[in-house]
Order: C-alpha cells, then sequence, then structure tokens
C-alpha cells in the first residue's frame, strides 16, 4: 500500500495506543457546552502512547476552544475484522470523549485513500474498486452510524485525486460504487452527509482539477490543504494561500464545500515558522466568515506537535495491513519524505511539550469572535 492523508496519521496514532476494552462514558459523566458545530480541530496526543485520563484531558482542552467537531479516522479491517463481527472497544472510547465534549465527528473510511484503496479486512483481500462491493460497504456504514449519532458527515475517499491520476478509466466505476453506497446509506441515516475529499494544494500542484469537477457526488466536496509544493516545501504567503482555498467553490461546482484538514507547519526546515502559522489562521478565519453559508464544516489540523521523527514513517501498518509513502503524491525520495515528517510534527497549535504556540491563541481567538 502507497498512500495516506496526511491526518491519518494521528487517528491512528491515537487509536493504536489506547490499545484496551473502554466503555462508552456514562451520560452522567457527560458535561456539554456550547459549540460551534462548523469549526473543528483534528484532535491529537503530543506522544505515540496516551493513557485514557490524559486523553480525557486532550479532548477537553480542544473543546475549551470552542470548538464543535472533530474528525475520527476508521479503517474498515479494524472494526469488522472478521465477516459480520465488529470490534468497538477503540472506536467507543475516541467517540465517548467527542461526547462528553458535545463534538459532532466528521468520519473518515477509507475506501479509496489516495493511490491506495483500503486499507481492507483480510476476509474482502485486496479487491480492486469494481468489486469492492456496495452492500458490504454499506453494511459497515450502517453498522458505524447506528452505533455513533454523533457522527454527521461521512467522507467516503480521501485524497482522491491521486487514486485516478493514472486511472481515469476507474472514474465510472468509482462513481457508480459511490452512487449505490450513498443511497443505500441515505435510506437508513437521512440526515447524515456524504462525500469525498482532495487535497487541494496537490491538485493545484498537478493540474488535477478535472478529477475533482469530474466527481463532486454527494453532498458536499471535501479538501485538505498545505501551503506546500511537491517537495513539501512552503512556498505560499498566507494571502496566498487563502487564495487557494478560494479555488474550492469553483471545483465543488453547485455542492457545498468541507474543510477537512487546514495545516500551517512552524518547521523551519520547510520554511514554516509560527508567526506565519498565526498569520494563516487569520487569513483563514476570514476565508471562513466570508463564506459560511457555502461550507459544510472547517476543520483544522492539527492540536499538538508530535517530536521530530514519529509522525510518518515509510510504512505504517493499521491492523496487518500496512500504509507507506510513495507514489503520485507526496512523492517517494527519502528526501521528499523527510520534509513530509518535518512538516507534520510541527502542524500543531500546541508544542509536543505542552506550551501553546502564538496561533492556538489566535485560533481560540478567532472561534471567541465567531460565536
Amino acid at each position: 500500500m502507497d498512500k495516506k492523508l496526511v491526518g491519518i496519521i494521528a487517528g491512528i496514532a491515537v487509536i493504536i495506543a489506547i490499545g484496551i476494552t473502554v466503555l462508552a462514558i456514562p451520560n452522567s459523566q457527560i458535561t456539554p457546552q456550547e459549540t460551534n458545530e462548523k469549526i473543528g480541530l483534528v484532535v491529537n496526543s503530543p506522544s505515540q502512547s496516551v493513557t485514557l485520563q490524559s486523553l480525557d484531558q486532550i479532548y477537553s482542552e480542544a473543546a475549551s476552544s470552542g470548538i464543535g467537531r472533530s474528525n475520527v479516522y476508521l479503517f474498515w479491517n479494524l472494526v469488522e475484522p472478521v465477516r459480520g463481527e465488529f470490534d468497538w472497544k477503540q472506536s467507543d472510547a475516541l467517540m465517548s470523549f467527542n461526547k462528553k465534549n458535545n463534538l459532532k465527528v466528521t468520519l473518515y473510511f477509507s475506501v479509496i485513500n489516495g493511490e491506495t484503496l483500503g486499507p481492507f479486512p483480510s476476509w474482502i483481500g485486496k479487491p480492486p474498486i469494481i468489486s469492492i462491493g456496495e452492500d458490504r460497504v454499506v453494511s459497515v456504514l450502517d453498522a458505524i452510524l447506528s452505533r455513533y449519532d454523533i457522527i454527521d458527515t461521512v467522507i467516503l475517499s480521501g485524497q482522491t485525486e491521486s487514486q485516478f491520476r493514472f486511472n481515469e478509466q476507474n472514474i465510472p466505476v468509482y462513481k457508480e460504487l459511490f452512487n449505490g453506497v450513498y443511497e443505500k446509506t441515505k435510506e437508513k441515516h437521512p440526515d447524515v452527509k456524504i462525500g469525498n475529499s482532495f487535497a487541494l494544494h496537490q491538485v493545484i500542484n498537478k493540474n488535477l482539477r478535472y478529477i475533482v469537477t469530474d466527481l463532486a457526488m454527494g453532498d458536499f466536496v471535501a479538501f485538505s490543504y498545505s501551503p506546500v509544493d511537491t517537495l513539501n516545501d512552503i512556498v505560499k504567503t498566507p494571502q496566498e494561500a487563502k487564495e487557494d482555498l478560494q479555488q474550492v467553490f469553483d471545483l465543488a461546482g453547485d455542492k457545498k464545500v468541507g474543510i477537512f484538514e487546514l495545516s500551517w507547519s512552524t518547521s523551519d526546515f520547510v520554511g514554516g515558522n509560527s508567526t506565519e502559522q498565526t498569520e494563516f489562521l487569520e487569513k483563514s478565519f476570514e476565508f471562513y466568515t466570508e463564506n459560511e453559508s457555502e461550507l459544510e464544516f472547517f476543520t483544522w489540523y492539527r492540536q499538538y506537535d508530535r517530536p521530530d521523527g514519529t509522525c510518518l514513517f515509510e510504512e505504517h501498518e493499521i491492523g496487518e495491513d500496512k500504509l507507506s509513502v510513495g507514489g503520485s503524491g507526496f512523492g517517494s525520495s527519502e528526501h521528499v519524505i523527510e520534509r513530509l515528517n518535518q512538516y507534520i510534527c510541527s502542524a500543531g497549535l500546541i508544542n509536543s511539550d505542552g506550551t501553546p504556540k502564538p496561533g492556538w491563541i489566535e485560533f481560540k481567538n478567532q472561534i471567541e469572535m465567531i460565536n
């Protein structure tokens, strides 16, 4: 397997680190507060391992900013390792923390993950798109959505442009799969919105706009965005990055837009710094305010930095499957992988030692002004 979304690393790290059975938090312990359901944050720990107590504090800290949503990355091979038998112990923990803090959830469910399909459970194998089977997808989505009523949006395919860059002949096949899953899932869960996600910077850098417009299906079109070139160096000013964001509306056509993962790294290794991260936060919230009625959600990536070297590996295990960086997305050279690692590790709003960056203060101030 050779591709992944940047944001998946945060979700995987939290899920794997828990690794124990956790029951849902009782309603008596839930203390909802006023939140903005459109504005989200990718919640993550500053280390590779985390206790439930510290994760509880991390979620509480995130919710204190006034956000009303987070991303949860659930992989099919972890949720349904045996056909018809579901394993909820890890997802119950994450969903309980979201519910406790009155957060809606954008579910990332990777039928497509960039150049990679899946990861799928071993009982499915490694099927091509035409053989995935819409009924199997609907079945697992129905189980997830029936269990967790805080999920209001689902991303079925992530970094979708990379899957079809060299496989345009499969676009009609995926359209048929998506439409079948969409219609059958909406019959069971009419209030849940479903769409695909694209990496806006890759679409711009590699002129893949035609793929986005061809696959602008469902209830919304979602985008991740980093202000980088194909080497993962930051090459935009905050104002130029805001102008990039404005392109999403032309790409989405008549669909609403979701901003799935929005980031600016402070690593000087890739040309980042805390001043420009703060400036981009201000510019990105200007974008949000100017276009709020057209936005389904607006989620910043991410809460915490991680120590250098712990954010990305050439191969990352998810159950029995592995994801490795390479191919037409971020690039396969050691040089490019190193820069992506540096970018991700420093993309948080809080340092890994717990000290807030100026961007964290700006993030909270912007939400307070909106609320």
